[in-house]
């Protein structure tokens, strides 16, 4: 068994690798191909060009390897199921449950690398990803022209429309210049002009020829002034600015944080919604009984939701012993500004996580406070999505492997069009329950922990009963597949 566990693995570690190469590398092409003409139209140099291609990796990285293992177990198996080798091995009295342990333990090695790096490293490179987008973003266009298109080259205060340009020399032709300004509109009609750069290359100097300035005033509409000119020079200040790099901020969005600071964001979402809920019952109570005189009554003291998992405590035991003092201090300050930041805006809920009393409240608080706890739930629904995503997509590796073995051993000469097809199909359906069950448990309307989980569920669920049929049907043939199928129909009738 030993031998024939490792001819397995070796079998499949090559087809693994190529896919997670191929894969990884066609989504990299894929991502430049959208992404590089944005980027060489806001006149960047090729370093940030390039590192904003390499902070995408990691992203990929986190889609491609559960894609991977799917591919690379549907061609081993197919293949040694095309050479007879599964049939061989079930002969000699392995069953094929022992055939797929060795995959299985693979696939679960790998699950655990993907487990890792999407909660370490990819919430870091996100980070890093947004905050150099942002950067981006902001920085300004230069010559980025387009012919019979109204360009904006100041936003919301100027923009241009030329006919024809030459995108050498920048040279054009029939050209309209639109100017919004505080106490009027110009428009420039010109039959040619010519942009280029000020000495600082900030500014930019639009010299036009043999056109017209037409001028309304806003504040009296009725005016209206025509000035004729040979050769006008247009000054537009501040345009070709070019990249500035912001400081990294501290915030971090739900895809930028790892498993432990997500159960912190959620932790607090249910505090704050349990003291908001409480506190609007007892406003609510207080203000039936001051109708009849009663005296009002004090809520109860707030308890203490669940602590954070094993897998955080032992990560931050580990942090503990690793990192230096300072470094410790300085992180835990941190994680203080981001707890007080996500609760910011309900400061009657931290008042009762301090003093254990909910203050009293007037009874037309109590709409404000129900809509703080649906805030609170619905921030509670949106990090416990991407929490259980970071557990149910590395747990796909393992799920993946059921249904790829039973693909490929009733398909034996399907070869690379199955690899491609079957792959394709069946990582499109899991996805598109991802995607689907994300949505409607960020809208409330299906538990987090059902909404992520339910495609590897389904998917297990198909996977054990292509298991099951397998090893019913005892090999490969097409006639013992009918002598299953009539056994199923026989069982049915009974």
């Amino acid at each position: 068994m030993k031998i024939l566990r490792r001819y397995v693995l070796r079998q499949h570690i090559l087809p693994f690798v190529f896919a997670f190469s191929a894969l990884t590398s066609f989504e990299l092409v894929r991502q430049i191909a959208r992404r590089l003409g944005d980027l060489l139209g806001k006149g960047l140099p090729w370093t940030i060009i390039a590192e904003f291609f390499l902070l995408t990796i990691p992203f990929l990285i986190a889609i491609t390897l559960s894609m991977s293992v799917l591919v690379a177990v549907l061609y081993t198996v197919s293949r040694m199921t095309g050479d007879h080798e599964i049939t061989a091995i079930r002969a000699g009295g392995v069953s094929i449950g022992q055939l797929v342990r060795p995959l299985l333990t693979a696939a679960t090695g790998v699950a655990l690398v993907s487990f890792l790096f999407g909660d370490q490293v990819l919430p870091r490179t996100n980070h890093r990803l947004r905050s150099l987008m942002t950067s981006i973003y902001q920085t300004r266009p230069t010559f980025s022209l387009k012919e019979h298109v109204i360009n904006e080259v100041k936003k919301g205060r100027l923009s241009l429309r030329a006919a024809r340009i030459d995108q050498a020399t920048y040279q054009m032709w029939d050209v309209t210049l639109y100017q919004l300004e505080q106490n009027g509109n110009r428009i420039i009609y010109a039959d040619s002009g010519l942009l280029e750069f000020a000495p600082n290359q900030e500014d930019l100097h639009l010299t036009l020829h043999d056109g017209s300035i037409h001028e309304f005033d806003r504040d009296s509409p009725w005016m209206f002034q025509r000035t004729d000119f040979t050769r006008q020079l247009v000054q537009i200040r501040d345009v070709g600015r070019g990249f500035v790099r912001r400081e990294t901020d501290e915030f971090r969005g739900d895809r930028e944080m790892g498993v432990c600071q997500l159960e912190d964001v959620v932790l607090n979402a249910k505090r704050e919604a349990l003291a908001a809920e409480r506190q609007a019952d007892v406003t609510q109570t207080n203000g039936l009984r001051r109708l009849v005189g009663l005296p009002d009554v004090e809520p109860d003291t707030v308890s203490e939701p669940l602590g954070p998992s094993l897998y955080c405590r032992v990560l931050a035991a580990i942090g503990d012993w690793i990192r230096p003092k300072q470094l410790e201090a300085q992180e835990s300050r941190q994680d203080s500004a981001s707890r007080e930041l996500v609760g910011q805006f309900n400061e009657p809920a931290r008042r009762v996580l301090t003093t254990g009393v909910l203050p009293r409240q007037r009874a037309s608080e109590v709409r404000v406070l129900r809509d703080r706890v649906r805030s609170a739930r619905v921030r509670e629904a949106v990090y416990l999505v991407e929490m259980h995503k970071k557990y149910a997509i590395p747990a796909a590796c393992i799920v993946l492997v059921l249904v790829g073995v039973p693909l490929a051993v009733r398909f034996p000469r399907g070869g690379v069009g199955l690899v491609i097809g079957a792959g394709l199909v069946v990582f499109s359906m899991y996805y598109i329950g991802l995607i689907a069950g994300e949505t409607l448990a960020n809208r409330r309307i299906v538990a987090p922990f059902l909404a992520m989980w339910a495609s590897n569920i389904v998917t297990c669920c198909l996977g054990l009963g292509g298991m099951w049929w397998i090893r019913q049907a005892g090999t490969v043939r097409a006639g013992a597949h009918r002598r299953l199928r009539s056994r199923v129909r026989q069982w049915l009738r009974v």
